[in-house]
């Protein structure tokens, strides 16, 4: 069983999904790709993996959009990372975005969201077993 980080990604452009997880996984994270909100709500609520990190796109097809996703994580866990990515929304961010969160906007260097992860995880206290 894998020791890495697990980030979850939700995007629904198929092109970005595999630049991201091909940026995240030389990061030295590992990846669940996601098209849609209700499908890492879903998964996250499920508890089967230990997510330590959400990165989502604004925009999402679906019911739910970015923003909603993220509230509902950080709903479960007040402390949980979350970047956003956005090319259309960023500068909703400061009344959408939840606090101590991450907004990249489109286009972004790969490097900048394994840097914007490792960031947020540096500063969540450990969690006690």
């Amino acid at each position: 069983m894998s020791e890495l980080p697990v980030v979850m990604v939700v995007e629904d452009d198929y092109a970005l999904q595999g630049i991201i997880e091909e940026a995240l996984v030389e990061g030295g994270f590992e990846t669940d790709i996601l098209a849609s909100g209700e499908e890492a709500l879903t998964l996250f609520r499920g508890g089967l993996k230990n997510y330590k990190a959400l990165v989502t796109d604004v925009a999402l097809k679906g019911r739910l959009s970015g923003w909603e996703v993220a509230a509902n994580f950080r709903e479960a866990d007040s402390t949980f990372p979350i970047i956003y990515m956005s090319g259309a929304h960023a500068e909703e961010w400061a009344s959408r975005g939840v606090p101590n969160s991450i907004m990249l906007s489109k286009p972004f260097a790969p490097a900048q969201l394994v840097t914007a992860i490792s960031q947020l995880l540096n500063s969540v206290p450990p969690t006690t077993p």
